[in-house]
């Protein structure tokens, strides 16, 4: 069975990667097929200069209840290969937040452990009504390891995020809208076309300012760069892409034209 579905959607003046975990019967266990599959349909969507956003989300009624507990009976007993596959998650899932285009979690359901940290590498999230998100490692005498215990507590902070690992409780879609986690909720058959209405908005901008923006943004949020530095890095970016970028000349002139832009990524 393949693990990862993904595909192209038309998206306003580009194409949405929509990415699919796909064992919906065990609540789309991560394992190392599925990172596997999730890396390869990145490349491909990476690939693919008409993609402008990454849509991923779960088959089923849930988004990702994360790790194959049954599968980390033995796993966890091999001091090779469980750092190396714990290596490997941290590598895909972060791959997500340096990809050029922005990608957006569509939470439906349960999203636990794992889950959760796909969640925290996507740059959006929008919650289904039945989405429940929580980490629930210490659930199964587990703890988290895959970056939970490193973004968390930068999306929510530290005294939500002690709160929400140390309990393993779970918050329901506007609880976690409330705390930060998701951006916003809507009805579970809404999901997908938010996400693609999001998509499109995006595509009609240009991908380049896009890709530094989200570069700048996360490169100033994830080394709590301190306010001096962080501005120097945004104004020197800012510099470069203005003076050196066909997209910003093209802005410019289209504003002046009253003309939609006509823009091409570079």
């Amino acid at each position: 069975m393949t693990t990862v579905l993904a595909s192209t959607v038309p998206a306003g003046v580009g194409k949405a990667g929509l990415i699919t975990l796909n064992r919906p019967e065990q609540l789309n266990p991560i394992d190392s097929d599925m990172l596997r599959e999730l890396d390869r349909a990145i490349d491909a969507f990476a690939a693919d200069p008409e993609v402008r956003a990454l849509l991923v989300t779960g088959a089923g009624r849930a988004f990702s209840a994360g790790g194959d507990l049954k599968a980390y009976v033995e796993l966890q007993r091999d001091p090779v290969a469980f750092p190396a596959f714990v290596a490997e998650l941290h590598r895909v899932f972060g791959r997500l937040r340096e990809v050029r285009v922005p990608s957006v979690a569509l939470v439906n359901g349960v999203t636990a452990a794992g889950g959760l940290e796909l969640l925290l590498n996507c740059d959006v999230a929008i919650a289904g009504r039945s989405a429940r998100i929580g980490d629930g490692h210490l659930n199964f005498g587990m703890m988290g390891g895959g970056g939970v215990l490193t973004l968390l507590p930068r999306f929510v902070g530290i005294a939500r995020a002690r709160e929400l690992v140390l309990t393993g409780r779970f918050l329901d879609a506007d609880e976690a809208a409330a705390w930060g986690l998701v951006s916003r909720v809507v009805e579970d058959d809404a999901l997908r076309a938010t996400g693609l209405e999001l998509a499109a908005t995006i595509s009609e901008k240009s991908p380049l300012a896009v890709a530094n923006a989200k570069e700048v943004m996360h490169a100033v949020w994830a080394d709590r760069l301190p306010v001096d530095a962080a501005l120097r890095f945004e104004r020197e970016r800012n510099a470069f892409y203005c003076l050196t970028s066909s997209d910003a000349r093209e802005g410019l002139e289209a504003f002046a034209a009253k003309r939609p832009p006509r823009f091409t990524g570079t």
